[in-house]
């Protein structure tokens, strides 16, 4: 547990350190004042001031943060700030250095997909097998078929069918498949599992190849776009009422999932775990940049819509106020963690 723990302190370290550069270095070549950039949370244990900004490392290797000079003016005049303040850059600049946090977080999923894509098999979606009775087999497909699109949606990889047949609830879907160089057509509708309580199409998929050179910089776009598919639509489940609370994991819970992960991998070698770990990093690399996109106060995506309020009817909506919405987003924010620990930790002792 102690390598696992290590493991999930690195990912968390590389997928925030790259999450608050990217605000950092939008901001700095913006002409937005950076008065703190620091990475972990607590005592601070390393720091040095470089121009206007303090660089330092807390002692908790978990969070961090990239202050803006001006960000959060609750209780100071707008007419304390100078042009370098985040208050008084323009709204597009603004938009630009709060995206930024995000927006690396995307790009490092990608450089990583990249490097996972041509070091590790890339499964195809191709049925090897078929179940009896199945909603596939009665829809006239065979083994060997490779599935070209479900329900108008092209999909490059196993994984991708089993999300939208998954998210279909066992409405009938639109297959488009190639069997010997022919592509057909065929709709069928999933039939119900009474003992798994989900809709199965009735297929068994997998043809496992290499992806070699340029194609690792394609392959690597459906990767992350693969994972920015199931985060988002899982978050449509959850506002929808339609997952528990034990299907949301934090801290606690994510690190049982990577040693998990490891105690499954390390049998078959580092490089194993290591391409299990980087695809790993891949999926919480987009699924943080999704979630700080999320309209939700005091994340990055609450105060992007801020930004837009003042770009839609020309006049900023006064700081004090949008600082005292964020301050009451951070306090449920800072609830929903201690709900989220609590529930981790009673949920893997149970």
């Amino acid at each position: 547990m102690l390598i696992s723990v290590i493991i999930f302190f690195v990912i968390f370290g590389i997928l925030v350190t790259s999450h608050e550069f990217g605000h950092f270095i939008i901001a700095k070549s913006g002409g937005i004042r950076v008065n703190e950039f620091f990475v972990g949370m607590g005592p601070t244990i390393w720091k040095k001031k470089k121009g206007d900004t303090l660089y330092s490392i807390k002692l908790l290797p978990i969070g961090g943060a990239c202050v803006f000079d001006g960000m959060d003016p609750v209780e100071e005049e707008k007419e304390g700030y100078d042009e370098h303040s985040f208050l008084n850059a323009s709204v597009w600049r603004r938009i630009a250095t709060l995206f930024a946090g995000p927006f690396a977080n995307f790009i490092i999923a990608y450089i990583l997909a990249v490097i996972l894509v041509s070091f590790s098999a890339w499964n195809f979606p191709v049925i090897n097998e078929l179940t009896e009775d199945s909603a596939a087999q009665e829809a006239g497909m065979q083994p060997g078929d490779k599935i070209i699109s479900v329900d108008g949606e092209k999909v490059y990889m196993a994984g991708e069918v089993t999300l939208i047949s998954q998210f279909a609830e066992g409405s009938p879907m639109d297959i488009v498949y190639e069997r010997d160089g022919q592509i057909y057509e065929t709709t069928l509708t999933p039939k119900y599992s009474a003992e798994a309580g989900r809709y199965y199409m009735g297929v068994y998929l997998g043809e496992f190849g290499e992806i070699k050179g340029p194609q690792a910089l394609k392959y690597a776009w459906y990767e992350v776009r693969y994972y920015f598919k199931t985060t988002y639509r899982s978050l449509a489940l959850l506002f929808k009422g339609k997952l528990s609370r034990d299907d949301v994991s934090g801290p606690v819970g994510m690190v049982k999932i990577v040693d998990d992960a490891y105690q499954e991998t390390k049998p078959y070698g580092i490089s194993s775990v290591i391409l299990t770990m980087l695809s790993l990093t891949v999926l919480l690399s987009v699924n943080l940049g999704v979630m700080n996109l999320l309209p939700l106060p005091a994340l990055d995506g609450g105060r992007l819509v801020f930004q837009f309020i003042e770009v839609i009817f020309g006049k900023k909506v006064p700081p004090e106020k949008e600082g005292f919405v964020h301050m009451i987003g951070m306090i449920a924010l800072l609830g929903l963690m201690v709900f989220v620990l609590f529930n981790d930790i009673t949920k893997f002792t149970r």
